[in-house]
């Protein structure tokens, strides 16, 4: 779609004027005059991609828009559908999304996605072009300001991260040079872009342990990360101590899980299979896969957690088969509630419809045998 919402560029002026109107009566619509004290910044769970979206986020917030006086970080995951947002979770200031689906809220001022399968509904997506619609209207333009946020979407992109950077850049001044290690790696991990799998399996540096970590953290642990990437080198918030009381056992599990998709992965017709429902994780280096078997081109797997059934479906990064002849992963998990990329997907059941993804997973391993 490609397709980015238009904002005027913050000038220094802009921001002390929109520091100056503390106090002032707040009113609806672009252009109005608002301070809002709070920012909450709902990302994508679990997802390397989705903490660096929201730190990268928070930067550009604090130094180019100046509206909150704090902020509060609020993680999501991909659960049965019609279940992703509470309603609730908004606050009365501003709220952010970043590297996650749509919501037609409209408590929501900032929104940046993307995911191919970044609209939930019909419903969503023509919400999304209404207000673009309105916010490109040289009415509004007249009067809008940074504050009062913006919608941006663009599936080209490789990480949620970069297009931030670039919105940002582009469109409201900020300097994201600081933080180019943070764009450079949210590239990396979620665009699978590691030199090998087995580079990507033995995960040397600091990006590759973090990535693990926070894919396989408790509760709470993200938004104690998510200020820190804001401030320090990849390698400074590795040496955290609460962080680095985390990585040696999750290191011993990484062991452990590829000896396990040793014992249960199949590779036939170019597609590995595999089933560790029986065995529940919070998370695993899908990697692993292609490690094991450098010959696949897709794979196929299910897993459970304390709040899913996931049905993942992949691509090689390193096949030789070229992009033309390759399946579109996102549109064959939409078809079962789910969605992701061009070259990775996902499928999210309820914990305990166990065989309804089993089913989901033997059709889609069957589709893909049909293309290889």
């Amino acid at each position: 779609m490609g397709a980015r919402g238009v904002n005027p560029r913050a000038s220094h002026k802009s921001r002390r004027a929109l520091r100056a109107s503390v106090g002032a009566a707040a009113k609806n619509g672009f252009g109005t005059e608002d301070f809002r004290l709070s920012c909450r910044v709902f990302y994508h769970d679990h997802c390397f991609d989705g903490a660096c979206s929201a730190s990268l986020f928070t930067r550009f917030h604090r130094e180019c828009i100046g509206t909150a006086q704090e902020f509060s970080y609020h993680g999501l995951m991909h659960r049965a559908a019609g279940s992703l947002f509470d309603e609730s979770a908004f606050i009365e200031g501003e709220n952010a999304i970043v590297d996650f689906k749509y919501s037609a809220s409209p408590k929501v001022t900032w929104w940046f996605d993307h995911h191919q399968s970044a609209f939930l509904t019909a419903d969503d997506r023509r919400d999304f072009l209404a207000w673009q619609a309105q916010a490109n209207s040289p009415k509004v333009l007249a009067v809008r300001k940074p504050a009062d946020g913006g919608k941006f979407y663009d599936p080209a992109y490789i990480s949620c991260t970069s297009l931030i950077a670039d919105v940002a850049r582009e469109r409201f001044g900020f300097e994201p040079a600081p933080l180019a290690e943070l764009v450079h790696w949210a590239n990396i991990v979620d665009g699978a872009k590691y030199e090998s799998a087995r580079a990507a399996v033995e995960m040397a540096a600091p990006a590759m342990k973090l990535t693990m970590v926070i894919e396989s953290s408790g509760e709470g642990f993200v938004p104690r990360v998510i200020p820190l990437l804001t401030e320090m080198g990849l390698q400074a918030v590795l040496d955290q101590p609460f962080i680095q009381a985390e990585l040696g056992p999750l290191l011993e599990r990484h062991r452990a899980n590829i000896e396990l998709l040793r014992e249960r992965t199949t590779l036939k017709r170019g597609v590995i299979t595999f089933d560790i429902t029986d065995r529940p994780t919070e998370g695993y280096n899908k990697f692993i896969l292609y490690y094991l078997h450098p010959a696949a081109t897709y794979t196929v797997g299910l897993s459970r957690s304390s709040f899913r059934t996931k049905v993942a479906v992949g691509t090689n990064p390193w096949t030789r088969l070229p992009d033309a002849e390759l399946a579109n992963i996102a549109e064959i998990c939409e078809r079962y509630g789910g969605g992701g990329h061009a070259r990775v997907g996902a499928i999210s059941f309820p914990p305990d419809k166990v065989d309804d993804a089993r089913k989901a997973a033997r059709e889609i391993a069957a589709l893909l045998r049909a293309r290889v």
